[in-house]
């Protein structure tokens, strides 16, 4: 007998959920690729995502939909690189052109 296979979760296009400055939700996400509680850097279909800010906790992250959820007192979100292409040479690489 064939087994019925599982369907992966759909990821989700990239987007941005902001609400009163403490509570962002990411959906794209592909990585977190460092965090501490003054800034989050998570790699996005859309590019690599810095969030800074304070009191930053990383309230819920599922790879398998790319989805996260953060809180805290968010003061900054900025975007480096064009996407998912770049990820060949890693954040590393990106920083020691």
């Amino acid at each position: 007998m064939a087994e019925a296979k599982q369907a992966a979760p759909a990821r989700r296009k990239h987007a941005l959920s902001l609400r009163h400055r403490e509570a962002l939700g990411v959906e794209g996400v592909l990585n977190v690729e460092s965090f501490d509680d003054t800034e989050v850097v998570v790699e996005t279909d859309a590019g690599v995502l810095f969030v800074r800010g304070e009191q930053l906790h990383i309230k819920e992250l599922n790879l398998e939909t790319g989805s996260l959820q953060l809180t805290g007192q968010v003061h900054a979100l900025e975007y480096a690189g064009d996407g998912p292409a770049k990820k060949a040479r890693g954040l590393l690489g990106r920083l020691f052109k």
